[in-house]
């Protein structure tokens, strides 16, 4: 099944995110436009800190300025925890993913899920002119297409603590 560019409709009905609001929306309308940037030099033990304290499940990294990585909790489990490294001697530059796939602040809410369901994923770092602007996860998308939703219910959740 190909979807088609402008199927927005379809393709939120198709991912559980029906739309309480019109399909034009665009990321810019649904991202969180502060996201937690961290140098690709700080350690993973920092970059745990800031995602606790700040109840988040991710960080940007950058070098030089520029947008090189996602780290996700689950990155600092398989890829530091699990084969025994030191989080406070790894890098977040070392462990992040680095393929990344990111959408600008004006392309279509319907655009990232299309690309978040291409590319098996859960956030999509914002940037324009090359400069980060903002970070947009599945969750933000549901509590603010669909707040009925369990997706939605469990994103907007207060913190497990």
């Amino acid at each position: 099944m190909t979807d088609r560019p402008d199927d927005d409709v379809a393709i939120q009905s198709r991912a559980g995110l029906t739309q309480d609001h019109p399909v034009s929306d665009t990321i810019r309308d649904v991202m969180s436009p502060r996201p937690r940037i961290l140098s690709a030099g700080a350690t993973v033990a920092e970059a745990a800190e800031v995602m606790r304290r700040e109840d988040i499940g991710d960080v940007l990294v950058v070098e030089e300025d520029r947008l090189y990585g996602i780290l996700t909790d689950r990155d600092i489990v398989i890829r530091v925890l699990a084969p025994g490294r030191d989080p406070s001697q790894t890098s977040i530059g070392e462990v992040c993913s680095r393929e990344l796939a990111t959408l600008g602040p004006e392309d279509s809410v319907g655009q990232a899920v299309r690309l978040m369901r291409e590319k098996a994923i859960r956030r999509l770092p914002v940037t324009e002119s090359g400069e980060v602007v903002g970070i947009l996860t599945i969750g933000d998308i549901a509590v603010e297409r669909d707040s009925r939703t369990t997706l939605a219910d469990i994103s907007a959740a207060p913190p497990n603590t």
